[in-house]
């Protein structure tokens, strides 16, 4: 099976890999659909739609299963016009899989993706930041700059710039530190920037906790579409506790707001935080592990 081309590890039959491709269609459905409908609808909702805007994964993309870069399908003559993808011959049986000249094509991200990773699982989770980043995103603003303009700020612009002046703030992701205003970014007390992520990302940050899906769909097709999946539902629920406890008022949504301006909502979100850094830990692991593996052919 294996040829200078490829390194395949497990062949699938069609009757193997069609019900995963089917359950994994079914899975991301409940996610892709709604999200399809609102933008037919041109009704946008600021947390179930954030993981298709933000990021640069199209539903379709989320959509497509693959078995992952070591995986063979049988009878999959649809997967051949996709890229990455080359034939291969399994018996008499002529079989679907990513090559390995793709793989090393993507050397440099699966290095990079790999360094990151590991730096950030190496660190412990940090949980004093308690969400101030949405709250430096709005500091100052005009009510027309904000964001997400159509929905009011629970404490209204003043009491939400009071908070960020009440506050200690400590954000160690660069893609949220990005967005604060320019009267916000002197009060954060670190500096991370674009090209040393890795010396700051922590486990505890709900945006790096979010990123996993981001990672994981820059791996694809070389890991398999379960694992990019089951970081897509992590981010979902983060940003979910992401915007219940940034200052708008998505009461009218059913969001419970996380009070973070209080010590009662701190406690809250920090034992959220810590939940979700532990869920993303083996997500962690399973994408290193992925990476090593990628590195390794």
């Amino acid at each position: 099976m294996d040829d200078q081309a490829t390194l395949t590890r497990e062949v699938l039959p069609a009757t193997s890999w069609q019900p995963r491709r089917e359950a994994h269609e079914t899975r991301v459905d409940t996610w892709v659909e709604p999200h399809l409908a609102r933008r037919r609808a041109k009704r946008a909702h600021p947390v179930e739609d954030f993981l298709f805007t933000y990021y640069a994964q199209r539903p379709a993309g989320l959509r497509r299963w693959h078995p992952g870069f070591g995986v063979a399908l049988e009878e999959a003559g649809e997967y051949l016009g996709l890229k990455g993808y080359v034939e291969v011959s399994s018996g008499s049986v002529a079989a679907a899989t990513v090559s390995r000249d793709f793989v090393h094509g993507r050397s440099r991200l699966v290095r990079g993706l790999h360094n990151l990773l590991t730096a950030t699982a190496s660190r412990p989770a940090q949980l004093g930041c308690f969400g101030m980043h949405e709250w430096a995103m709005v500091y100052r603003l005009a009510p027309s700059d904000v964001r997400h303009a159509a929905w009011p700020l629970r404490l209204g612009h003043d009491g939400t710039d009071r908070v960020v002046e009440r506050n200690r703030i400590a954000c160690s992701h660069f893609d949220a530190f990005r967005f604060f205003t320019d009267e916000a970014r002197p009060r954060n007390t670190l500096s991370p920037g674009r090209d040393d992520r890795a010396d700051f990302e922590q486990p505890g940050c709900l945006h790096a906790g979010m990123d996993l899906y981001k990672h994981a769909f820059r791996l694809t097709p070389m890991v398999p579409s379960e694992l990019v999946a089951d970081c897509f539902e992590l981010a979902r629920e983060i940003r979910t506790l992401d915007m219940r406890a940034s200052p708008y008022d998505l009461s009218g949504l059913g969001y419970e707001p996380v009070r973070v301006e209080t010590p009662e909502g701190k406690q809250e979100y920090a034992a959220a935080q810590r939940a979700f850094a532990e869920r993303g830990r083996p997500l962690r692991r399973r994408l290193i592990e992925a990476c090593e593996l990628l590195l390794a052919a």
